[in-house]
């Protein structure tokens, strides 16, 4: 009897058991709930780079950023609390300067820049700027550090990017030429160029157009120099070397430009005579011989004869193009002008043109048309017979 109530008791125990473990099991499963603690309410200036390395005479530009978790939305007074002496500095945003800046709680804001230059004559070192941003209970500063290295200035230049042009005795010839004054004082830079007689060489600072004889740059700084270059009329074919200076108080800086003459070219057209003027008739043809003299340096071939003539009238000329025309030579040729027939007696210009793919030159003709002599002896004609006629029939009638 007792052993049977021990065997009914021992399902109940393991019953008991297993709730246990479910019991466990479940609040073992059950997340901790963790208490936070609030975040301490702050305001952050900042900059990407808080220590830099920089030169003497550099403009720097620091961008930073504004933190506001204060809790409130404010705005924040921006001032600088240390600079070394001499150096400068401003806020800035957008291109405006700022002293400034308006944030919402939990807002950022990174479009503050702070503008600072550092003074050519500052010594190498270390140097340390800090700003402010001052709230409503809320400000914060920030620190930084300059590390101004020991800067071995180079040579001031005098330089042109291409030093050789070639092209013919009318051609104006421009070279872009750069100076550097890579000093840390303002110079004085004086310009002067050998050219050979007759040549002229002109300095303009680029972009502008008034000429100078010298210019005037700051430290560390660059001018485009513009150099003009006009050879002489009657300049023989050849290479043409031109030295360019510029001189200041400490320093003389040279470059030589190259300028190589294809030739000269020059044409005169005008008549064996140098008259140009000649009498016509209406519809009829009359020659004027033309003479083409190439006073250039430099042989002419193909050259065009063109004419320019009142309506109705027609110019040809014994030959339309001139093969050659050597250096030093003349050429004639002969223009053929027929003036219209309804033409009226009066005075007209005609032009006449000779051309090559270097040079040309024109002549204006003054054509007076003339009435024919046959009507004007016609006309006399008439006139001593109508004389005769009135004498005849006065002798008659006067007898009476």
């Amino acid at each position: 009897m007792m052993k049977h109530r021990q065997t009914r008791a021992l399902p109940r125990l393991l019953a008991v058991l297993l709730a246990l473990v479910v019991l466990t099991a479940s609040a073992l499963a059950e997340p901790v709930q963790e208490t936070e603690t609030p975040a301490e309410p702050y305001v952050e200036l900042s900059t990407p780079y808080p220590s830099m390395t920089v030169n003497a005479g550099d403009e720097m530009t620091l961008d930073l950023s504004i933190d506001n978790y204060s809790g409130q939305s404010q705005d924040f007074a921006l001032s600088v609390e240390e600079m070394p002496e001499g150096w400068s500095g401003a806020f800035s945003a957008s291109g405006q300067r700022v002293s400034q800046v308006h944030a919402r709680d939990g807002e950022v804001v990174d479009t503050v820049a702070f503008e600072m230059e550092i003074p050519l004559e500052t010594e190498a070192g270390e140097y340390a700027v800090v700003l402010q941003a001052a709230g409503e209970n809320f400000s914060d500063t920030l620190t930084v550090t300059f590390i101004v290295s020991a800067e071995e200035l180079g040579q001031s230049s005098f330089e042109v990017e291409y030093p050789s042009q070639e092209g013919d005795a009318q051609t104006a010839f421009t070279f872009s030429a750069t100076l550097i004054n890579n000093t840390l004082s303002a110079q004085s830079y004086a310009f002067s160029a050998s050219a050979p007689t007759g040549w002229t060489v002109s300095f303009t600072p680029s972009g502008e157009t008034t000429r100078v004889a010298a210019l005037d740059l700051e430290a560390r700084t660059t001018q485009g120099v513009d150099i003009s270059v006009t050879p002489p009329a009657n300049v023989e074919a050849g290479t043409y070397e031109i030295p360019c200076t510029a001189t200041s108080v400490s320093e003389r800086m040279s470059f030589t430009l190259e300028v190589t003459i294809t030739g000269s070219y020059d044409l005169v057209l005008s008549t064996p005579s140098g008259l140009l003027s000649l009498d016509a008739y209406a519809n009829q043809e009359t020659a004027v011989q033309l003479s083409l003299t190439n006073t250039g340096n430099t042989d002419l071939t193909n050259v065009n004869l063109t004419s320019s003539a009142p309506t109705g009238w027609t110019v040809r000329f014994s030959t339309e193009t001139i093969e050659l025309i050597e250096s030093g030579a003349t050429v004639e040729a002969t223009a053929y002008i027929t003036p219209g027939e309804d033409a009226m007696s009066g005075d007209y210009l005609t032009t006449i043109s000779a051309a090559e793919s270097n040079v040309s030159d024109s002549a204006e003709f003054r054509v007076t048309v003339k009435t024919e002599t046959k009507w004007g002896i016609v006309g006399i004609a008439v006139i001593v017979v109508l004389v005769v006629v009135v004498v005849a029939v006065m002798r008659k009638y006067g007898r009476r």
